[in-house]
């Protein structure tokens, strides 16, 4: 899996470097333009994108140039705004620059699934913004794949689907964090949904 390391930054550049060394063939960028030509001319699996090096205008340009690359973007100030509007041009991962060693590697591998790396802020946005919607349209086999939840269940996906935090929700039903953690993992199973965001589509849409 080739990386490719994209960032103004010379010591951020060395940082990620250093939490991936040995674990992926890397290589590095640090111009915007430089980024374009090597993407053009080289198929990278994953490229790492310090956020300072471009505004939207220049993304939504390399996008176009390179339209299957997968990039993941990191900024230094990370924030719900930023994540969703670069995730509408088509980002496949939103994080701080600063990210640890645990979950910058934890997130190549989710990506690499084909999966969508998110900080949990820009996943309760979005959960929450599919819940203000109004549901229109019911989303096929919505209904078969939440009818193997047991009432417990239920009323766990419902408060996620509201954009709840684990916590928020244990409050709420007067359980404990790690009750709330296993109805998840079993829901997730049943409903073959994998994830809060999509457990959250599953069921604001049905």
């Amino acid at each position: 899996m080739a990386i490719l390391l994209s960032s103004a930054n010379k010591s951020v550049i060395t940082r990620w470097e250093s939490l991936l060394s040995g674990q992926y063939p890397l290589e590095q960028t640090t111009l915007l333009r430089e980024l374009k030509s090597r993407c053009t001319e080289k198929r990278f699996d994953l490229i790492l994108l310090h956020r300072p090096l471009v505004d939207m205008d220049a993304f939504s340009e390399l996008r176009r140039a390179v339209p299957l690359s997968k990039f993941f973007l990191l900024s230094d100030q990370p924030n719900e705004e930023e994540g969703l509007a670069f995730l509408k041009l088509g980002i496949v991962g939103y994080g701080n620059t600063y990210i640890s060693q645990v979950r910058l590697v934890e997130a190549v591998r989710v990506i690499s699934g084909g999966a969508v790396w998110l900080g949990q802020k820009v996943i309760q946005r979005l959960i929450l913004e599919s819940y203000s919607k109004a549901k229109e349209k019911v989303a096929p086999g919505s209904g078969q794949r939440l009818a193997g939840l047991t009432p417990a269940e239920h009323k766990v996906a419902e408060l996620v689907a509201q954009g709840q935090s684990n916590l928020e929700i244990a409050f709420n039903l007067k359980i404990t964090e790690r009750t709330v953690k296993a109805h998840l993992t079993s829901i997730y199973e049943k409903t073959k949904t994998g994830s809060r965001l999509s457990l959250a589509l599953l069921i604001n849409r049905g």
